[in-house]
């Protein structure tokens, strides 16, 4: 295997314990997806209701919107199933005084492991949105929503999402693994950043249009071929992945902003904050990021001093086992968008 340089013993035994881990569970890049309750309030106190959830769940625990106790249901829910989720779809009459002041949220969301995101249109065309979890399950609607509530939110849901990303994450291990120059490696990390969030932004703004599940299945891929070059042997010579890194990241980076995009999509955006909100998940995504960089770095650090005599086929373990995660993920997806 090449010589990883300065950055070997600092993030080697680090990554391990990251690739490994997954592999002893559940392989799912996103294993338990947040469930979803958007409610939309006409001038006649009619609310139109959409509860969307994933069919995978923990078993036996049973995820709940609750809902003003004054609105009542005027017809039956219908569901509609799509391939990974299913819809349920309702109306509710909540009389004049609408949904202002109003608490929403979900009961046991502990016991089913995921958060949930709330999202209400009100009478007036305003649009407010709430993340709730195990801690805090409930959502009082606000008169107004404030810009610092605004940000406050997105960055929350974009910290979520990179930190519940194990492909996305996957990925970045691989460009520390990868790089073994420092500067090198905060040049990577910058043009993967530059990357994704032109496409994050071009894709929420409207000017790109792909279909989420092929992009999945290509985010897949992008980490298959990244844990193809770290298999490759010193003999021979470099790749022009390894003499510029950099690009590989921004190209991958592209690819990896789309999947964001689609995050971002099933959360939507105030339509009067569009630019601060787009902004404040783009933070929040980075955020994560630079956490668990510096938390692999630190990690490897304090495992530096620890001498274990392995074989040197142990080296190998980590890149394989990311590499077949990889390629569970390109048949997982590939089925389901061929389903």
């Amino acid at each position: 295997m090449r010589q990883r340089g300065k950055l070997h013993a600092v993030v080697w035994q680090a990554a391990s314990l990251f690739v490994l881990a997954p592999a002893l569970g559940t392989a799912r890049a996103h294993p338990l997806q947040p469930t979803l309750l958007e409610l939309h309030e006409r001038g006649d106190g009619h609310v139109e209701v959409a509860w969307k959830r994933s069919l995978l769940r923990v078993p036996g625990v049973d995820v709940q919107p609750v809902l003003p106790p004054d609105c009542q249901s005027l017809a039956a829910p219908e569901d509609a199933v799509e391939a990974d989720s299913v819809t349920t779809r309702w109306t509710m009459q909540c009389g004049s005084a609408g949904l202002v002041g109003q608490r929403l949220g979900f009961m046991s969301l502990d016991e089913a492991k995921i958060d949930g995101l709330v999202r209400v249109t009100l009478a007036d065309g305003r649009v407010v949105r709430g993340v709730v979890r195990a801690a805090e399950p409930f959502f009082t609607v606000p008169e107004r929503e404030r810009p610092l509530d605004i940000v406050r939110g997105y960055v929350v849901i974009g910290i979520q999402h990179i930190l519940g990303g194990l492909d996305h994450l996957l990925f970045v291990t691989g460009l520390l693994l990868l790089v073994g120059d420092t500067a090198l490696l905060v040049k990577t990390i910058t043009a993967f950043t530059a990357g994704h969030s032109v496409t994050l932004s071009l894709a929420v703004l409207g000017f790109v249009h792909i279909p989420q599940r092929p992009i999945e299945v290509l985010i897949a891929l992008s980490v298959f071929v990244l844990a193809v070059e770290l298999s490759r042997e010193a003999s021979g010579p470099a790749t022009l992945m390894r003499r510029r890194p950099w690009g590989m990241a921004l190209l991958f980076g592209l690819l990896h902003g789309l999947g964001f995009a689609g995050a971002l999509a099933e959360v939507g955006l105030p339509q009067a904050d569009i630019p601060l909100a787009l902004f404040s998940f783009n933070l929040g995504i980075e955020i994560g990021q630079l956490v668990f960089v510096l938390a692999l770095l630190a990690l490897g650090a304090l495992l530096r001093p620890v001498r274990l005599h392995l074989p040197r086929w142990a080296e190998w373990v980590p890149v394989y086992a990311m590499g077949s995660l990889a390629a569970f993920w390109c048949f997982e997806r590939t089925a389901a968008l061929l389903l």
